[in-house]
């Protein structure tokens, strides 16, 4: 994919992210960063960055859309076409159910999207991305969640299971 077909889509994204927050008064916008391990012996540590807009349809049931930046490190020793840094930007949507009423405490969340290589990796083609998590949501607006992200890529599936702490800020009423 070129460069300025990534950027587009990217903006795009973000620009629906932030259009989307004055038409829903009920919204959380949060930050984050996961931390993790991949499941290819060629890539050693996973970093990652993203900011959630968590549409809340119901006590119980929100729309997450994220946007981020994801590393996964190449492993010392690592040969051929994955001994490279994996740069990618994820642009995800999904469905997070909370199992108390409250809308804070325990939740599950499925996410499904793209994901844009960048920098160096030999990948050009973009990746469909899904990411289930398992978290708890703090009153305080503290976020923590273990979560799988798995990705294809060349017909092979790839990811990283990750811990993600993130903060959401109360937007609207």
């Amino acid at each position: 994919m070129k460069k300025s077909t990534k950027f587009i889509a990217t903006a795009a994204a973000a620009v629906a992210l932030f259009l989307t927050t004055n038409a829903n008064a009920q919204s959380n916008l949060g930050i984050g960063i996961t931390a993790g391990a991949p499941t290819s012996n060629s890539q050693s540590a996973v970093l990652a960055a993203d900011v959630r807009l968590q549409l809340n349809v119901s006590k119980r049931f929100s729309i997450p859309l994220t946007a981020g930046y994801t590393r996964m490190f190449a492993a010392d020793g690592a040969t051929g076409k994955y001994a490279f840094d994996h740069d990618y930007i994820p642009v995800k949507a999904g469905v997070k159910y909370f199992f108390s009423s409250r809308g804070t405490a325990w939740y599950a969340e499925m996410s499904a999207g793209a994901g844009f290589a960048t920098g160096d990796y030999p990948s050009t083609e973009t990746e469909l991305i899904l990411a289930p998590a398992l978290g708890y949501s703090f009153g305080s607006g503290l976020d923590l969640s273990a979560k799988y992200e798995g990705f294809s890529e060349d017909n092979q599936n790839r990811g990283f299971f990750g811990i993600r702490l993130a903060y959401g800020f109360k937007l609207g009423k």
